[in-house]
């Protein structure tokens, strides 16, 4: 049985990860590589482990969210759909179960917010976890004067929390942004279809997704 452990210790899949990201370097996005994708893996964990899924799917969602992102090395656009064939052929070359490959295939395949739709529990968490990844550390220009508005909502946001309540009926996403650098409506501006996919997603799996910016509940 492949697992988490698996994915992250080969050297074929640190690689592709790695180039990926060198592609977004080149074309000025945030950062995509080990932290985005450990923080993801590690946030589709928690959500499906605090809803009480079984410890295999949420080992399956760990993969999903460790993968997700491979399809960057392809090209940008279309990198859900290019990185869920990526996975589907690293994958089978690992001797990975069908039903599990199929499971992760679609996750990844659906996480992007041009296309994507919750189409699965793993899906529905995958989309949470990636879209809930804003914060300083994933700006790579240090020249504040030059930010684009992606990179001012990123180094805008000094804290952000995911958090499923006691009583499993709500997701929040609470972010505290400092608005010298970056407003909420510009996040509105760059991250409102991502939102409205969380909503989605969270409802996917029996919850309400609420944003909470600097203490004000937006959705």
């Amino acid at each position: 049985m492949i697992t988490f452990h698996d994915i992250k210790r080969d050297p074929q899949i640190r690689t592709y990860i790695q180039k990926a990201d060198e592609s977004l370097i080149a074309l000025g996005f945030t950062e995509h590589s080990f932290a985005h994708v450990g923080l993801v893996a590690a946030n589709s964990k928690y959500i499906l482990e605090t809803l009480g899924y079984s410890p295999r799917e949420v080992e399956l969602v760990q993969i999903a969210g460790y993968l997700h992102d491979i399809g960057n090395l392809v090209n940008r656009i279309d990198h859900s759909q290019s990185g869920a064939v990526m996975a589907f052929r690293i994958l089978d070359r690992m001797g990975m179960d069908a039903a599990d490959i199929a499971e992760i295939v679609t996750a990844i395949g659906n996480h992007d917010e041009g296309t994507g739709k919750p189409v699965s529990t793993l899906a529905a968490a995958l989309i949470l976890a990636d879209k809930s990844d804003v914060r300083r550390s994933r700006v790579r220009n240090r020249d504040t004067a030059n930010f684009d508005i992606h990179d001012r909502v990123n180094y805008s946001v000094t804290k952000a929390e995911l958090k499923i309540n006691e009583s499993k009926t709500l997701i929040k996403l609470k972010l505290h942004i400092d608005t010298r650098y970056g407003s909420v409506m510009d996040y509105f501006e760059i991250f409102l279809g991502r939102m409205t996919l969380c909503r989605k997603a969270a409802e996917t799996l029996g919850l309400q997704f609420k944003l909470i910016i600097n203490e004000q509940q937006l959705i």
